[in-house]
């Protein structure tokens, strides 16, 4: 006799058939279609049905089925991480009862899409395979359209004369761009990009041999630096971070990096990049001394924190 995780593994392999991303091939994601199906622990697949389900509906019908818990705090996130990409992909439908209801509206309701409905009523018996082909051949999946959205939309930065290296878009990448692209030769000419954090990809740019090579080992749970340069000249290795990611390099950041950093044998420099001067006015406060500061706008200034030096490391 199946139990109720049955069902929830199998509707997870539903979702990766149906070619959704990976941030959606997850326990929370299956049982919310398993809720928009209607499909509690004991019911066959060729039993699903289509109700008209809220979110906080969807979560209530999952605590009552499935006796998972989700707090009420985590309604954006089913909203926001499934249920969203579900009516993107066009597996579920928003609103399909009224479709004029205002975006915020408590009485937002989803609906599984009709030949949806119809394909996965199909699921476990011999014609599955044939009908996911046909549902397939005419829908390109989300996975494949984020892919291609994301590669259309992507920033180049260059690295290097003839090198580039391209990160997700938005605001956090534009200013990382200006990094490398505008204060990098301005104030450490000649020097390698040994990392380049991505919105998209924690480890977008990485040249850990290098980074090995001066003495620093980072696992994966290291909290880099937005831009790391290795000013090959003076031996130094220039730790920027974006004020757009996690905020100035303020004292415990300082102390992090330096803690993170610490066998290197090169010298460190610590920046911040901000974007404009008004950014800046709303974090002098916080910015540690000793560090520099760099604005996008006035590219060729940069803002010294006190000590004894101007750009340069400290012993």
């Amino acid at each position: 006799m199946k139990n109720q995780n049955d069902h929830i593994t199998e509707a997870n392999n539903v979702l990766i058939a149906l070619g959704m991303p990976r941030a959606q091939q997850n326990e929370r994601s299956a049982l919310c279609l398993l809720a928009l199906l209607n499909l509690t622990p004991r019911k066959k697949w060729a039993k699903a049905e289509n109700p008209l389900m809220g979110i906080t509906p969807i979560m209530n019908w999952i605590r009552k089925h499935y006796q998972k818990d989700y707090a009420p705090n985590t309604r954006e996130t089913v909203r926001r991480q499934s249920m969203h990409q579900f009516v993107d992909a066009g597996i579920a439908l928003y609103n399909p009862d009224k479709p004029g209801r205002p975006v915020n509206s408590p009485k937002a309701v989803y609906q599984i899409e009709p030949s949806t409905l119809s394909l996965l009523r199909s699921f476990g018996t011999k014609s599955w395979h044939g009908k996911l082909a046909d549902y397939l051949a005419g829908r390109e999946s989300l996975s494949a359209r984020y892919a291609k959205a994301r590669k259309q939309n992507r920033i180049p930065v260059e690295i290097a004369p003839g090198k580039s290296i391209s990160l997700s878009p938005g605001e956090h990448s534009e200013l990382i761009r200006a990094v490398i692209e505008s204060f990098a030769p301005r104030f450490a000419p000649g020097s390698l990009l040994v990392y380049a954090g991505d919105t998209g990809d924690k480890w977008g740019y990485f040249d850990a041999p290098l980074l090995a090579a001066l003495g620093v080992k980072v696992d994966t749970h290291g909290k880099m630096p937005d831009v790391v340069l290795y000013y090959t000249e003076k031996n130094w290795l220039l730790l920027v971070e974006s004020v757009t990611s996690h905020g100035p390099m303020d004292g415990k950041r300082h102390a992090e990096l330096t803690q993170l950093f610490s066998d290197a044998k090169a010298g460190l420099v610590y920046v911040t990049a901000f974007p404009s001067m008004g950014v800046l006015n709303r974090y002098l406060s916080n910015i540690a001394w000793e560090t520099e500061v760099w604005i996008a706008d006035a590219p060729s200034h940069l803002i010294h924190f006190d000590g004894e030096r101007f750009l340069g490391p400290y012993s």
